[in-house]
Order: structure tokens, then sequence, then C-alpha cells
């Protein structure tokens, strides 16, 4: 089975942000990147909006109040790429806060030209 595994790749600083993340989001969001790597899906990863169907999936965890959110993308049939963890600060209901989603955007299109080299 290991060997079906899909390698995972982290996109800018999305593996140190996640490394400052309670241990308990951490393991949420680890093993939920275990499933995509499988080819599986968390319970708690949906797609995210704005992205064009299922390739961009949002995993949230909420701990002591704080919201926490891991994206990651399975578009790419090679591996995962961990494109953004963050601690949600918005006080805007349960949207994305711009600033992520215009980073989560960017590191898209820098795969997506990684992707066609």
């Amino acid at each position: 089975m290991p060997s079906s595994l899909k390698p995972l790749y982290w996109v800018g600083s999305a593996r140190k942000d996640l490394g400052a993340m309670p241990e308990e989001v951490q393991d949420t969001f680890g093993y939920a990147l275990h499933l995509a790597q499988c080819g599986e899906k968390h319970a708690q990863a949906k797609p995210l909006k704005g992205f064009g169907g299922a390739g961009v999936l949002e995993v949230v965890e909420d701990h002591q109040g704080d919201a926490y959110r891991a994206v990651y993308t399975v578009r790419y049939a090679a591996a995962v790429y961990v494109l953004h963890c963050f601690q949600k600060k918005s006080t805007h209901g349960i949207s994305t806060p711009k600033p992520d989603l215009d980073l989560i955007e960017a590191r898209l299109k820098a795969i997506a030209a990684k992707a066609k080299e």
C-alpha cells in the first residue's frame, strides 16, 4: 500500500506555518493530507469556493475558539500540493479572507507553471 502514496509537496511557508499550529490541529491536518496522498478525502475536507470544483480542498479545524485552515490541491495526478496553512483571524463569518485567497491563487499558478515545464 505505501507504494501508492502520492508525494506531498509544501508550497511557500505552508510547512512552517503548519508547524506553528497547536499539536491537535497539526494531527488533524496531517491525517487529512495523508488521506489525500492515498487518494481519499478527510471528512472535514471540502472544496474551496472560487477555485473551480473539487481540485482545491480546504480542511477547517477549530481549536480553543480559534479557526485553522489547511488548503491543498489534488489537481495533479502525480502529487498532493499543500498551498497554505493559516489561522483565520477574520471576523467576517466563515469566508476565507481575500489576502489568503490571493496567496492560494498565486501558489496555485506557480505550481501550474512548474507543471507545464
